[in-house]
Order: C-alpha cells, then structure tokens, then sequence
C-alpha cells in the first residue's frame, strides 16, 4: 500500500480536537449510541449528546454525561444561572442562552445516530418543535444520519421520500443493516454497525478544499439504447460510484459538471446536473463541457452497443416469430476526449473505470494505455448496485494501489486523493 494511501488512512484515524454533536433520537437502538459516543471519545473527539425526549425514556442522559464527559442538552432554553458555562468554548454565561445557536457554532460534524422515521420527517419538511430538529437548522457542518426503525416504516414511501429528499440537499446517510429487530421482524432497519458509522463519520471530518477553483467533469449511471419506444438494452449500473464521486468534489470546494444515465438517486446538492439516456446523448453533452475541465472522472457506464435499426413502432410479438437485433459499436467516448490535443496541453487530468469480470488487472492496464488515461479504476461486477466497493487504482507508471473495499463515498475520497497529488 503507498505512502499516500498510508497517510489517508492515518488521517482517518484520528479525531483529535473534533467537535462532534451526537443526536440520539427515540428508539430501542439509542442504547448503541452510548458505545457510539465511547467510540468518538476514544479517537480524541470532543462529543456533545443532544437527546429528544422520546430517546430519553430508553437511555438514561446520565449515561451519555459520563461516557462523553460533557453535559447532555435537550431543552431548548437553558437558565445561564443554573447552567453557567458555553457548551462549546466554556466561557461564562451573562443571559438566557439558547443551544440550538451556541452549539452549532463551533460543529465540526453533526450526526444522528439513531435516527428514527419521526426526526427524518422533521428534518426533511423544516420542523422544528424540539432542541435536535432546530439545531438541525442552524449548523453548518456536514450532517450524518444513520437511520433505525421497523422494517416496514423505514420502507414506507414517506419515509424513503424524506430520506431522498435529505439527500437532494446533500445530507449523508449511513443505510441501516438488515437482520432481526428488536420487535422480533427480520428485514432493513438495524443501526448500521458502529464501525461503519465511525469510518463515515471521518471520512466526513478529512475532507478538505483542495479542489477549489478547478473544475470536475463526472458521468455516472448506465445508458439506455433504445430498441423501439419502449424496449434498451442496457447493464446494472446504479449509478452510485458517480454520485459519490461529484458529492465528494463539490465538499472539497470543485465546480463539478455531473452528466448522468438514467438513475434513481437524488441529484448532489451544488452540482450543475445533466440528464442523458443514450451513449450518442452522453458523448453530445461530454463534448460541449470538455474544454471547461479540469479534472474528467468517467464512472458512467456507457454501453458499447446500440441496435444498428431503431424501430419508430413498439415491436409486436405476434409479427414475427422470432427477432433478431443487429449491434453497432458505439463512439468510443473516452478514448475521444483523451486523445484530444487540448487534454494534453491543458493538462486536463482524466480519469477512467474499467469493469471486468475476468482478467482484471490485463484488461485495466491496456485500457489504461489504449485510451491515454492519467489513472484506470479497475473493479468488479460485485460493486453493480452496492453501497461497497473494493478497486484497485493503477497509474501511467503501472503503479498498482489496492483499496479494501469500503463506502463508495470512501472510494471516491481516495480517488480524487489521487487526483490531488498527481499535481
């Protein structure tokens, strides 16, 4: 493992002097959140636990004061008299405060761990009728959420439409695990395990604005190549690697560009976004913002086919007794716009994903070549649609740098780590 690789990882193990505020909402898994706050303390963060009134009927306050070492807030209005000290700096208290400003002010990382269907609800829609859902309002850190409820509220579509909304305004999550829960149903509503929570949480707190002013071109998704007005072909991809990708450039300061194939996932708050369907739609808009970039990431998916003849009717089953479908290739887009005399004297950086399902490392290297790239990310068909992802990025030397399989936000960090110090 290199020594850049080396070094992001040391980052992420420290904590030191981070003001993290632990939001524990009302359900059973609010008793995880005392060995959460252990966890943050252990690796040197200073952590402050806000708890609604339901999650104090299932975990004492107590408990969160002495395993964090701070007082714990829950109401609105705090008397300075009995009180007496800032939340955050310590300094005296002169008048009638209120924590929902003072704590927010000097947040490095708010999360929510559990975060139940009721508080999803009040952050989504703007509600605030309690010390975490108006402290929600006023901080300016990134936000983690980490969601735990019953299998069949977390999938009731208000709740998936509150999350997706949250996530439109480029609120993290981390996604609940599936198992057993506490009221004996099995399916997707566990906590996440704390250690995953704990990794997003630092990925999170290492980011850093050291793509200001460049800008990042990014195309995400699968492309659909369309048979007749109803019938594509086209392959698994979700588009999430993509996704992650632009949300991490724009935390790190970039003017990101995200072209995308058609996708369910909320738009990344902050991106200039372009929806496309086919891959003559993806090379159209690519060839319109190339000069404009910096840095290109292309994620996408882009099928290598399309049916050579479109039909303008649906085709009938009952008017033939078979079908053949004949394929043409289609433009190679990457090679396109790396091979470009501008890429080379603009020392545009471009960086390409090779899928594979054998002979990985081969096949990454000669694309890698053939197509003039700065960096290839190779990986598996086992990351199609998963939140996870195991690559290995190789470099124009042959450079081979094997990354454990991670977030895909954790994936993209890396990547564009090695964008940075390629400079």
């Amino acid at each position: 493992m290199s020594s850049w690789l080396i070094k992001r990882f040391y980052n992420f193990m420290s904590l030191n002097n981070k003001i993290i505020i632990l939001g524990v909402s009302g359900g059973i898994a609010a008793y995880k959140a005392a060995e959460l706050t252990r966890l943050f303390k252990k690796e040197g963060a200073d952590v402050r636990v806000v708890m609604t009134k339901s999650a104090k009927e299932f975990v004492s306050p107590l408990t969160f004061e002495t395993l964090s070492g701070n007082p714990v807030y829950s109401d609105m209005f705090i008397n300075s008299a009995l009180r007496g000290t800032h939340p955050v700096d310590g300094s005296q208290y002169s008048a009638l405060n209120m924590p929902h400003i003072d704590l927010g002010k000097k947040c490095d990382l708010f999360i929510v761990a559990p975060a139940t269907a009721n508080i999803i609800g009040k952050f989504a829609n703007g509600i605030a009728d309690d010390l975490l859902s108006t402290l929600y309002l006023s901080v300016t850190s990134p936000v983690l959420i980490a969601p735990a409820m019953n299998n069949n509220m977390y999938a009731n579509p208000v709740v998936q439409e509150n999350i997706k909304k949250l996530k439109g305004f480029n609120i993290n999550f981390v996604e609940p695990g599936f198992g057993e829960l506490a009221c004996g149903d099995k399916g997707e509503g566990r906590l996440a395990d704390l250690d995953v929570i704990l990794s997003r949480a630092k990925e999170l707190l290492t980011s850093k604005g050291d793509l200001s002013d460049r800008t990042v071109l990014v195309t995400a998704g699968p492309t659909h190549e369309a048979i007749d007005p109803v019938r594509f072909i086209s392959n698994l991809s979700s588009g999430k690697m993509g996704y992650a990708v632009a949300s991490a450039a724009r935390r790190r300061g970039a003017n990101v560009i995200l072209i995308s194939g058609p996708t369910s996932l909320p738009v990344p708050s902050g991106v200039r976004f372009i929806s496309i369907k086919s891959a003559s739609d993806m090379r159209r808009e690519i060839l319109k913002e190339v000069e404009r970039a910096d840095v290109i990431v292309m994620t996408a998916a882009v099928s290598d086919f399309t049916p050579e003849n479109y039909s303008d009717k649906k085709i009938k089953k009952e008017d033939t007794e078979g079908i053949t479908i004949k394929f043409k290739k289609n433009p190679d887009i990457l090679s396109e716009i790396s091979h470009q005399p501008s890429a080379i004297s603009h020392q545009r950086i471009v960086v390409g994903f090779a899928l594979e399902t054998d002979d990985m490392i081969k096949n990454a290297k000669e694309k890698l070549k053939e197509k003039n790239l700065d960096f290839i990310v190779a990986n598996s068909v086992n990351g199609f649609g998963s939140d996870q992802n195991k690559v290995t990025i190789i470099d124009k030397k042959g450079n081979l740098y094997d990354i454990p399989q991670m977030s895909k936000d954790g994936v993209a960090e890396i990547i564009l780590d090695k964008v940075v110090s390629k400079d």
